[in-house]
């Protein structure tokens, strides 16, 4: 029996709130669910682990694409990813890299990035297992895998809700099972670390 459907993505957000994908670990499949849940998406952030130009080109249909490399995308043909990338979306900056490291200790290059950029949001992957944590003012997100399945992780992504207003945006990260179509993870409810 085929997987149930993923939950149809919100409405279309209102003014001065926009919606962005966060994903990792395609390792060379697109998934047609990972379509839906990105549908009316402003742009896609890949945490590397991509896999195959043909990913990213997929992803393009939908919206453009942001991507860094991860260690199986060194040696793919028709793939020339930086280690970093850094955006800023409406205000919000956010630092694009597929490996941060250790929750209490980032490796070095990324550790140097971050205190040169200063961004409110990091996004990484590498370990497949979705996590949003919160440290020092900044949070950190991995949007697990959507890639083949590794062990007994989820399928997953994550989606940025950014809402403008006076000084620093407000942002709100989801981490979304695409199999089940449930919410995985929500940085609201997630504890800050000292």
């Amino acid at each position: 029996m085929p997987p149930p459907p993923a939950a149809p993505p919100p409405e279309a957000p209102g003014p001065g709130t926009h919606r962005f994908g966060l994903v990792s670990d395609t390792h060379g499949l697109f998934r047609p669910l990972l379509e839906e849940v990105l549908r009316g998406v402003e742009g896609i952030l890949h945490a590397g682990d991509v896999g195959g130009p043909e990913v990213l080109r997929r992803m393009r249909r939908i919206a453009p694409v942001t991507a860094v490399s991860g260690n199986v995308d060194y040696a793919v043909a028709g793939l020339a990813l930086p280690a970093f990338e850094r955006v800023e979306l409406y205000g919000l900056r956010v630092l694009i890299t597929h490996y941060v490291g250790a929750p209490d200790f980032s490796l070095p290059p990324v550790a140097k990035a971050i205190n040169t950029y200063r961004p409110g949001l990091v996004v990484s992957g590498h370990t497949h297992r979705p996590e949003i944590r919160r440290q020092e003012g900044i949070l950190y997100v991995n949007p697990g895998s959507c890639g083949p399945r590794r062990l007994d992780l989820p399928i997953a992504c994550a989606i940025l809700t950014l809402t403008e207003r006076s000084g620093a945006p407000k942002f709100v990260v989801t981490v979304h099972d695409l199999e089940s179509g449930t919410t995985l993870l929500d940085s609201t409810k997630q504890e800050p670390r000292p």
